[in-house]
Order: C-alpha cells, then structure tokens, then sequence
C-alpha cells in the first residue's frame, strides 16, 4: 500500500506552488517580528553601569547601558526618541543572551 502524498500550497511572489513539507518544517517555531519597544542583550555578559531612569525622555543614540562582554565594554543606545517605561536589570547583574534589559515607548 503506497500513502499518498498531501501537498500543501506555497505562495512565493503571488506564484502558488504546489509541494510537500516536511515534518520539521510544520512543526518549526514560526518566527514573529520583534517588538521594537523591548530592548534585549544580544550577547551574555555583566551590568556595568546604567545611565537612565524610569519615565525619563531619551534622544536617538544616547547611551542606556554600559554591558561589559568578553572584556569589552558594550554601549546600548536608545534606537529612537522616546521614553524609559521600566528598567529590568541591575548594576552588576549577569544577564544571557536575549534577556529584557530595558522597555521604551517611542515619543508621540
């Protein structure tokens, strides 16, 4: 008894093709943009210093942290004109890689 394959349609540049998937790929973790309000670490590494405080206006490109990695010291900038809602780290803290370090709200 051959199973007969079930094909599923794949719309590439508004072309639907016809194929088959495999098991990883339905069962894969589907991907969702980021939320350019939550500001996270992008390598592990130590707190060094933290320049801002909740409910206070930053500028683009102002520096919010310092987070020492591999011996360097790392500045995180504010990406845009906004607002500190709530800071989720502390001086000296040991934080992984992808830990919510800071959310912002983008000025109005």
């Amino acid at each position: 008894m051959s199973k007969e394959k079930e094909y599923e349609e794949l719309i590439v540049q508004g072309v639907v093709y016809k194929t088959t998937l495999t098991r990883k790929f339905k069962e894969r973790v589907k991907w969702e943009a980021p939320n350019e309000n939550l500001l996270y670490s992008i390598i592990p590494g130590k707190i060094i210093d933290i320049f801002v405080k909740p409910q206070q206006k930053v500028k683009e490109g102002e520096t919010l942290l310092l987070l020492e990695a591999m011996k360097m010291q790392n500045q995180i900038r504010m990406p845009f004109d906004g607002t500190i809602v709530k800071i989720h780290v502390k001086i000296e803290e040991l934080v992984p890689n992808r830990h919510l370090m800071i959310e912002i709200k983008p000025k109005k």
